[in-house]
């Protein structure tokens, strides 16, 4: 488990399926995460979050001790690392997170995540980089990331499919301060 101040990270199990179930059927949260054509009943959530051992870490995030959301970490695969220009031998993680309660939105709280993520992986597996990809036009995260330390490093054209037409991403990555 992962604590910083009033937030809390713990492994995602399956008595979460109905905050993933509530979250993911929210228009205002589908429109930043999954997509708003892509409601989550039961069946999708256990297919999504519950596959086989894929290697990623899933979360479940507890703020106040009330489940607000999700998170997930993972090294990137061979693809991913070609695709976003890493050499084969990089360890570099990927991250994606929401916070599927919006009373929760634009507190600060997103930011206290990332940074706990990020201390996480820097000092418990070692992690120096971290790339992810946010939709270019949500604001709002890319602001979040700069804030954690994320650099943007360049652009992903028609990189993600999203609410019915393929989205232009940003590949941001975040270097482990020198120790």
């Amino acid at each position: 488990m992962i604590h910083a101040g009033d937030l809390k990270i713990r492994a995602l199990s399956p008595n979460d399926t109905a905050h993933l179930v509530k979250w993911l059927s929210d228009e205002r949260v589908l429109a930043y995460y999954e997509g708003r054509d892509r409601p989550h009943d039961e069946s999708l959530v256990q297919q999504s979050f519950f596959p086989e051992e894929d290697g990623e870490t899933r979360c479940l995030i507890l703020y106040t001790d009330k489940p607000i959301g999700y998170a997930q970490f993972y090294p990137l695969d061979a693809p991913e690392k070609q695709l976003y220009g890493y050499a084969k031998d990089d360890v570099v993680y990927g991250m994606d997170q929401f916070i599927g309660e919006p009373a929760y939105w634009n507190r600060g709280i997103g930011t206290q995540l990332v940074k706990a993520i990020l201390h996480y992986l820097h000092t418990e597996k070692r992690v120096q980089k971290v790339a992810i990809d946010p939709q270019a036009w949500n604001e709002r995260a890319l602001r979040c990331y700069e804030k954690c330390g994320f650099r943007k490093v360049k652009e992903l054209p028609l990189h993600e499919w999203h609410e019915g037409s393929m989205r232009d991403c940003w590949l941001m990555e975040w270097i482990a301060p020198a120790d």
